[in-house]
């Protein structure tokens, strides 16, 4: 959501320019979060019990991989970031995770525009790429991905 409380407007392809950078979050993470997360979807000791984890390369209980992009992906989400049609990811160049996220840390996001260009079969279509950055409360990075998005063009009169 915006600062005015009111939802960002939705953005076509033309709206986006390299170099633009769009904030989202901030989010804190339970324990509870993590251990449910890890039960369901990668129960791996780490993510599951604080004693295991303690004993694990990770030091602690953290927070799987596959759960700091769902929450980034919430984040985008909720932001405003808002691609008209929505966000639609058609592949990505890159993921890491630099650093575990840990329960009580406070995530938030930032997402630069890196390339808008046509799409080459689709033209009510285009292409941006975006680096998509999640930061922990310390402005450390958590998580970074470059990922690939379908954005709608503006619609023509014509169209309309």
């Amino acid at each position: 959501m915006s600062k005015t409380s009111e939802p960002a407007p939705k953005r076509y392809w033309e709206d986006f320019t390299p170099g633009q950078v769009i904030e989202h979050g901030p989010r804190r993470v339970t324990r509870e979060e993590i251990v449910a997360f890890g039960k369901e979807f990668d129960p791996q000791p780490y993510h599951l019990d604080d004693e295991a984890a303690r004993q694990s390369a990770f030091r602690g209980l953290a927070a799987s991989g596959w759960h700091t992009a769902a929450l980034t992906m919430r984040l985008v989400v909720d932001g405003e970031f808002r691609p008209a049609g929505g966000i639609l990811g058609v592949g990505f160049d890159e993921l890491s995770w630099p650093r575990p996220v840990r329960p009580g840390d406070e995530l938030h996001a930032t997402s630069e525009v890196l390339e808008v260009r046509p799409s080459k079969s689709r033209p009510d279509r285009g292409l941006i790429r975006v680096r998509t950055t999640t930061f922990n409360q310390h402005d450390e990075p958590v998580q970074v991905y470059t990922g690939n998005l379908l954005v709608p063009r503006r619609p023509t009169e014509a169209a309309r």
